[in-house]
């Protein structure tokens, strides 16, 4: 007969013994009472510090290479320009979208199966400047030439965002509190304790500015800065969870 090593049957006892104590401990802890599930938020508006504008332009002709040509040299004659005026973090730039793709015929004017369908090329392509240095963003939509400004917007920097979160998740635990403070009272407890609580932030973006108005600008003077203003982001914060209240 095969014997069974000691240690073996020391680790079943033990198994055995918690197996059978866990209906016991289950029984013996009373189910939660007079528990009451809160919730609280708060938010503060902020001015908009970022400025981004994204120029463009396209291109189109018979032959890939040709309008492949055109679209980098627009790009590299702005880039060399945006460059000038470049500091990390108050003037960034850097590129955007890059396509080029085939133009084909209507169905029926199409050629015969295997002579192939395309009666040029269209591409376009893209520069972007953002920072926080507004007015001298502005300055430089004036003096780039080759490419036009296709949309702008304001938000808010990652810096100015985390600033304001610390505060605004204060205030929002505070208001929490004030209301778990509250609720107990009112159901006749003397005070409560926190069971579970989760807290988070978000950000609603301001309105991008309207294109008319870049557009604009660019047909009233090719060398004028573009008139821009910020507008106000609104950082909030959300408090929620549960609180046991007692005498």
């Amino acid at each position: 007969m095969r014997k069974i090593p000691r240690t073996s049957l020391r680790h079943w006892a033990t198994a055995a013994c918690l197996a059978g104590s866990l209906p016991a401990l289950a029984q013996t802890l009373p189910p939660p009472e007079n528990v009451v599930t809160i919730s609280a938020s708060a938010a503060v508006d902020v001015p908009q510090d970022w400025l981004t504008v994204v120029f463009s332009t396209s291109r189109e002709g018979l032959d890939a290479a040709a309008v492949q040509s055109q679209l980098k040299q627009a790009l590299d004659t702005a880039l060399a320009e945006a460059r000038k005026a470049a500091k990390p973090g108050q003037l960034e730039v850097r590129t955007g979208a890059f396509s080029l793709y085939p133009r084909y015929a209507p169905a029926t004017a199409r050629p015969a199966a295997g002579q192939g369908g395309i009666t040029g090329w269209q591409g376009s392509t893209e520069l972007v400047v953002e920072g926080r240095d507004v007015q001298a963003i502005a300055q430089l939509t004036g003096r780039i030439q080759t490419l036009t400004i296709a949309r702008t917007g304001f938000s808010l920097s990652r810096e100015a965002r985390e600033k304001v979160e610390g505060e605004v998740a204060a205030m929002a635990i505070a208001r929490f509190r004030a209301r778990a403070e509250s609720v107990s009272q009112q159901f006749g407890f003397g005070g409560y304790t926190v069971r579970e609580v989760h807290v988070s932030s978000d950000e609603m973006r301001g309105t991008p500015a309207p294109m008319m108005r870049a557009q604009a600008s660019r047909a009233m003077a090719e060398d004028a800065p573009l008139p821009v203003e910020a507008g106000k982001a609104s950082v909030s914060a959300a408090v929620s969870g549960s609180v046991q209240m007692k005498k």
